[in-house]
Formats: structure tokens, C-alpha cells, sequence
């Protein structure tokens, strides 16, 4: 019988095997010969939701900040005028005034007082300093200063009263609750991702305490939050990059 032959797989050539190694490098990834990246979508480094690749979040990004700067302007003009938003705000907090015992609203209201949360922002600044991290530091701290230069003239500004002092004014926004939130965040950034869920519960413990004491109306504290998110901005993108000088490095975990 006559026996078919059998096919030959095609053996490689060597100047061609070279030509493909090229541009290979010596990590073992895969290069084309002509140096470009390949097209697979691990070669590519994707951007953070902010279009700029090397972030990490969560610093805050346009679209945060926009809500936050949107949801601060509509507040400020329902305080002035009076509008419906305040006055169910007004009757939202009537509602919730000493709903808890005196002791537990003033304990979380104390929070945001500068006597407690400033030494845990210098804390942790001089943990950022140390570990070469100056600059975060540094926009933390200043973070912190514009509170009252922000906080303040709004104040004199809105002239709202107190829940529980009709006849005084000064109340929106809430200076503690910024303070808290500025501090607290501050510090978290600057030591540990891991701490944020901590500076969440600090704040808004703030926050709360002065609603159900009758410190602050709701949208006192709302508003804080808003305006504090603008001014964390810097100091967390300063600190997410965690090297000397806000240079990258793996500082801020």
C-alpha cells in the first residue's frame, strides 16, 4: 500500500524568532518589535474616574465637588429667604430636640469642639511630617485655617437663629460640624484609608449631637458638609500621592 505522508509541522526560523524577540523585555511581558504597547486591555494603564491616570480615590472630583458647591448655594438661598426647605428643616428639628438624653447629644456635639479635634489633626500632621509627607501636611493644616474664614462671614451673612435661642443669630453653617470634618478626614488621609471609616463616624456623631441638642438645625450641619468637601480636596489628593513633598510613594495605605 502506498503511505500517506504525514504532515510536517513548519519548523520556526531563526531570524525571523529574533526579529519578534526585539523588543521584548526582560520582565517577560510581551512587546511589540517596534516598541509600541500592545493592544490588549492590560496594556494600557486606565485613568482614575478624574481622566487623570495615578490617583487613587477617593479624592474628591468634579462632579463632587459640583454637587457639593450646588447643594451649599440652593441651602444658603432657602436660609435667606425663609423658603419651604427651611421651614421644614425648622420642623424636622422640633421633632428630633432632646429625643435622647442630654448627656449622649452633648457628647457628640463635643466632638467637633477645637479643644478635641484640633490635637488629632496636629497629630496626625506631625505623622505626616515624619514620614516626608510635608506637603499633605501642610494642606491639611491649611484646610483647617479656612474653616472659620469660610464658616464666619456666612454667619454674619445668614443671621439664622438657633433652635433653642430664637433671639440669636449665627447659626448656619455649623462651625463645629466643619471643624469635625475637617479634622477628622484630615486626619484619616494623612495616617490611614483605614481610619476613614472612623472620620465618618466622628463626624457624623458631630453632626447628630448638635441636631438632637438643639445646637444646630439640619441643614446647618448640611450645609458644613457641603462647603468641607471643596476644602478637603487638596489635602487628599496631596496625601493619596504619600511620598516626600506629596511625591508617590505607598505612605498613605
Amino acid at each position: 500500500m502506498r503511505e500517506t505522508p504525514r504532515a510536517e509541522h513548519p519548523q520556526p526560523r531563526p531570524h525571523r524568532a529574533l526579529a519578534h524577540t526585539a523588543g521584548a523585555s526582560c520582565s517577560g511581558t510581551p512587546h511589540r518589535s517596534d516598541g509600541r504597547p500592545p493592544h490588549t486591555p492590560r496594556g494600557a494603564r486606565q485613568p482614575d474616574p478624574l481622566g487623570r491616570p495615578g490617583t487613587t480615590p477617593p479624592v474628591p472630583g468634579r462632579p463632587a465637588l459640583f454637587s457639593a458647591l450646588v447643594a451649599l448655594a440652593v441651602v444658603t438661598w432657602q436660609v435667606l429667604v425663609h423658603g419651604p426647605l427651611a421651614r421644614l428643616d425648622e420642623r424636622v428639628s422640633r421633632s428630633l430636640v432632646d429625643s435622647v438624653p442630654r448627656s449622649l447629644s452633648e457628647l457628640g456635639a463635643d466632638l467637633g469642639n477645637m479643644t478635641v479635634a484640633l490635637p488629632v489633626l496636629a497629630c496626625a500632621m506631625a505623622y505626616a511630617v515624619w514620614r516626608g509627607r510635608r506637603l499633605a501636611a501642610l494642606y491639611a493644616g491649611l484646610a483647617m485655617a479656612l474653616v472659620p474664614l469660610l464658616v464666619i462671614p456666612l454667619k454674619e451673612w445668614t443671621a439664622r437663629p438657633g433652635p433653642l435661642e430664637p433671639w440669636a443669630a449665627g447659626y448656619y453653617p455649623s462651625g463645629h460640624t466643619a471643624t469635625a470634618m475637617v479634622a477628622y478626614f484630615g486626619a484619616a488621609f494623612l495616617v490611614s484609608n483605614r481610619l476613614l471609616p472612623v472620620a465618618a463616624v466622628l463626624t457624623a456623631l458631630t453632626g447628630t449631637g448638635l441636631i438632637l441638642r438643639g445646637y444646630h438645625w439640619p441643614l446647618d450641619v448640611l450645609a458644613s458638609v457641603a462647603l468641607c468637601i471643596p476644602l478637603l480636596r487638596w489635602p487628599v489628593y496631596a496625601a493619596r500621592r504619600g511620598g516626600p513633598d506629596g511625591g508617590p510613594s505607598g505612605g498613605a495605605r
